[in-house]
C-alpha cells in the first residue's frame, strides 16, 4: 500500500509517494507540538522544521537517541526515499505535512 505525504498549507502541491514504512520513520524528523512554536496538530499531521530538514539533507544523516541510553546518539544515513522527501520539503518550503493512503 502506498503512502502519500501532502503539504497541509499548500493543497495545490501534488503529494509525494513514499513507502508504507515511512509512517513509522516520520517520527524521527518531526518537531513535537508545543516546541519551537509548533501548533497542535490533527491526527496524521506532522511538523518538520525547514531549518532541520536542510541540515539533514545537507549532512545526509539524522541522529537518533537510544531509548536505553539517552546520553549517546547514533548517526543514521538517510535512505534514498528520505533524501527525496527532504528535497521535496525544501524545494517547496513545506513544514506542515499530512500522511494519507490516497
Amino acid at each position: 500500500m502506498s503512502l502519500y505525504v501532502q503539504a497541509v498549507d499548500k493543497p495545490d502541491l501534488a503529494g509525494l509517494e513514499m513507502p508504507a514504512r515511512f509512517r513509522q520513520e516520520v517520527g524521527y524528523f518531526m518537531t513535537p507540538p508545543g516546541e519551537h512554536g509548533v501548533p497542535e496538530l490533527a491526527e496524521g499531521e506532522y511538523w518538520v522544521r525547514l531549518s532541520e530538514a536542510r541540515t539533514w539533507y545537507e549532512e545526509g544523516v539524522i541522529y537518533l537517541v537510544s531509548p536505553l541510553d539517552s546520553e549517546n546518539q547514533t548517526e543514521v544515513e538517510l535512505s534514498e526515499e528520505q533524501e527525496a522527501w527532504l528535497g521535496w520539503m525544501i524545494e517547496h518550503e513545506v513544514e506542515h505535512i499530512r500522511l494519507s493512503s490516497e
